[in-house]
Formats: structure tokens, sequence, C-alpha cells
């Protein structure tokens, strides 16, 4: 049915749950993106198909994995266990149907610590420039999401860093392409995972910095 790309650095303490909640049909591609904590062989030994990505990057990793990917319809998503990969087939199902051509799934947090405030407010600050931008009413710029692999292909994404996820979303609409949101949960990530962007100001800083710079240009 689908591809899942889950960009990956260190987070052996959220895969076996993630991996193990992955529904039927949908295939996990694993892009270790450098890890020292052995994640990219700990994928491998739970079944999952693993890329290395030497670049650092998180657009670099994404883009890896879809150049991987070999089913019609690719989904990304975070792994380090806040979402929950059993929502992917809600997320992917208006893509397959060709009711939308781009899924976005808007975090909504189970508990007030699951998105800090400064992640929250850097969030609504990019959703409104976005909004100005494009047109679009969106929520969030939510890591979990699908399309065709074929269409983002011909999006041509050049962002590596933290400013893909954008990218995507801005060039989509720029082409016309009909993108939806759907609410998904938002949990707390697993202990010993943090992440690399709404884990700390310092991340949030710089992912704001890089998607603005995506937004300007």
């Amino acid at each position: 049915m689908a591809d899942v790309i889950l960009p990956v650095l260190n987070e052996a303490a959220a895969l076996p749950w993630v991996l193990d909640r992955m529904p039927s049909g949908f295939e996990p591609i694993v892009v270790d993106n450098g890890s020292s904590d052995g994640s990219g062989a700990l994928a491998a030994r739970l079944g999952a198909l693993v890329v290395n990505e030497p670049r650092r990057g998180f657009g670099a990793a994404c883009f890896a994995g879809l150049l991987a990917a070999e089913a019609a319809i690719v989904c990304f998503m975070d792994a380090d266990g806040s979402l929950d990969p059993r929502e992917l087939r809600e997320i992917a199902i208006p893509v397959l149907e060709g009711e939308a051509d781009l899924v976005l799934g808007a975090r909504r947090p189970t508990t007030r610590t699951a998105l800090p405030l400064h992640a929250r407010v850097a969030n609504r600050a990019l959703a409104v420039e976005l909004s100005r931008r494009t047109g679009l009413r969106l929520h969030d710029l939510g890591p979990m999401r699908a399309a065709r692999r074929a269409d983002l292909l011909a999006l041509r994404l050049a962002d590596r860093r933290f400013g893909y996820p954008l990218e995507m979303v801005t060039r989509a609409a720029d082409a016309g392409w009909r993108v939806a949101e759907l609410d998904v949960a938002y949990a707390p990530r697993t202990a010993g995972s943090r992440s690399k962007v709404t884990g700390t100001v310092r991340g949030t800083v710089r992912t704001v910095r890089d998607m603005s710079a995506v937004l300007a240009r």
C-alpha cells in the first residue's frame, strides 16, 4: 500500500515500539542519518529496510528514503515514539483514493508537555506565514504526511536541512496540489529519545531559521 520513510538519528530506544505498530501494507524504510547508538542495525534486525545517509540533515534523510522507496504512495513520520504509526492509514487514504495530493497530520498534543511552549509558538508563527505565502489554511507542519512518490520527485525539493517539510508544502501549493490536514495524536517521545526539532530551544531556533530561508526563496 505505502512505504513509510523514517529519518533516524539515535532512536534505538523508540524504534521497537514504532516498527511493531506499523500497519499491515505499510513498509518501513529507516534512514540512518549517522546514529551512534546502533539504530540502523537494530532496525534491520526488526525487519525494516535500512538506508544509510551519511550526509547529516533531516531533508537529506527524507530524500534518501524517497529515492529508496518503491511504492506509489509514500508516508513520512518521526521515529521517536511521539507519533503512532497506526494513524498512518487515515493519513494515506485520501491520497490513495485520489481525494488529496498531500495530507499532513496536524499534531494534537496528548499532554501539556508533549509539545513544548517554544515549539508551539514557533509552529504557530510559521503556520501564519505559510498561510500568507500560499493561501493554505493549515494549523501545523506536522512530520506525519503522505503523498505520491512520483509527484514528490517532480517537485524537485532542494532543501536538505530542517526546511524540507516546509518546502514540500510551499512547492505543492505552487503546483496547485490539493493539500489536506487531519488531526493525529502527539505524545511525549519515548524515554531516551530527544527531538532534534522541538526538544530544545536551540533545535527550534535552528528549524525556524531553515524554514524562514525556504519562505524567503
